[in-house]
């Protein structure tokens, strides 16, 4: 079952389920791919910061899909068992993954414009251009602080994100709010 623009249902749309799992499978995959590369100075590291630049951007893309869906298309609501407090946090943790998708992607994408040693980064013969940032270390240490710390805010989130999935299905007997997000069968 889906939602149409400003009518309320009990799942979210195949879209949005679909933008959501898509999108949790590439930044799940990235982040380890980003620490690898950093944390070493090899052929094989610096393939895995280009592949982790081409996921950021394709996240990127996603999320900007993702937040024209979510804005014309109304989530479902939470259940009225739900207190008040963890309503507020919901929201606002949903809230920060949005941020975190825009901001991660484009501070990277800051990052590598800035980098002295520009290497370019796309998909195939498809390459992504460079933002017109300053270049040099002045303009891409601070990304890559944002970009870095951010990182980590993300993890934490999606760590919180699964342990309230687990509070919902282990201690709160509320599966169907988790099955919201599950893709319906055929």
């Amino acid at each position: 079952m889906g939602n149409q623009a400003g009518s309320v249902c009990s799942t979210y749309s195949r879209t949005a389920i679909l933008l959501h799992w898509g999108i949790a499978a590439l930044v799940l995959t990235t982040i380890p791919i980003g620490w690898y590369g950093a944390a070493y100075d090899t052929d094989r590291a610096q393939a895995a910061i280009g592949l982790h630049k081409s996921i950021g951007m394709i996240i990127l893309a996603l999320s900007l899909v993702r937040t024209g869906w979510r804005l014309s298309h109304r989530p479902p609501p939470l259940p009225t068992t739900i207190a008040p407090a963890l309503r507020w946090a919901a929201r606002a943790t949903h809230t920060a993954f949005y941020v975190l998708l825009l901001v991660l992607p484009l501070s990277g994408w800051w990052m590598t414009s800035a980098d002295h040693d520009r290497d370019a980064f796309g998909f195939g013969p498809f390459a992504v251009p460079f933002l017109p940032v300053p270049r040099g270390e002045a303009s891409a240490g601070p990304a890559h602080f944002v970009h870095t710390n951010l990182a980590w805010l993300m993890m934490g989130l999606v760590t919180l994100h699964i342990v309230a999935v687990l509070k919902h299905i282990l201690f709160d007997d509320e599966q169907d709010i988790v099955a919201r997000m599950l893709p319906a069968p055929d």
